[in-house]
């Protein structure tokens, strides 16, 4: 096994990043980020991968960038964010061949302040949101939706909040679990203290949170293959 975590130092460079954000000063320090970040975001990659190939043969895992690994620069046109560098780094893991952020998703994240653990996907887009919609029209599908959120919340794991405070047309007020209809996105989550990347128990948390997270994204992964129907 060739990764283990990440080290003490990767912290401290994202914390530099914050307190110096700006093209000239990461150009100047690209090659800590190089050691300090992205080729152990490289070497995560392909061990968590193989982890999530054993629990799902259909996960993707490529450990590049824009494949399992982000940009460090920021796309300013579509945030608020308009600092040029990012200093929380994702990892994402997409199940079967669609677009891998409209794809149902093993993902994490981490900062300084946190490191963050979810499955699903955490916004659609507005065809997802269509085959999403679509899809718990079936009481059979919502059910097991319905069921599913309940486990995880059982075992501590985060729900997103509703997007909309109306039901979107097609659906009747006071049906069976109407709220599910107002979600724009599906994903459940955990948070970790940021330390957890440097422990050398991070694989095992990792799969641990996600081998439990599993129902949901199965039950995404399958809604979105709702689309061939559409």
């Amino acid at each position: 096994m060739s990764f283990v975590c990440f080290s003490k130092e990767s912290l401290n460079f994202l914390e530099r990043i914050r307190k110096n954000n700006t093209k000239e000063w990461f150009e100047a320090h690209r090659s800590e980020y190089e050691a300090l970040i992205l080729q152990p975001s490289r070497e995560a990659a392909t061990e968590i991968g193989e982890h999530l190939q054993a629990l799902e043969p259909t996960v993707n895992a490529i450990p590049k960038i824009n494949g399992s690994l982000f940009r460090i620069y920021r796309d300013i046109r579509f945030s608020k964010d308009k600092t040029p560098i990012k200093s929380r780094i994702g990892l994402i893991f997409w199940q079967g061949s669609g677009k891998r952020m409209q794809s149902s998703s093993f993902y994490l994240h981490f900062s300084p302040d946190e490191l963050f653990v979810a499955v699903g996907i955490r916004g659609f887009s507005s065809e997802t949101l269509v085959i999403y919609r679509e899809y718990i029209k079936n009481r059979e599908h919502c059910k097991n939706l319905h069921v599913i959120l309940e486990d995880m919340k059982s075992k501590g794991f985060l729900l997103p909040e509703p997007k909309y405070k109306r039901l979107p047309r097609g659906f009747e007020k006071n049906m069976e679990f109407e709220e599910l209809a107002k979600f724009a996105s599906m994903f459940t989550y955990k948070t970790f203290s940021a330390k957890a990347i440097h422990s050398k128990e991070l694989i095992h948390t990792l799969y641990e949170t996600y081998e439990a997270m599993f129902p949901l994204q199965q039950w995404v992964y399958e809604m979105t293959l709702h689309n061939q129907d559409l």
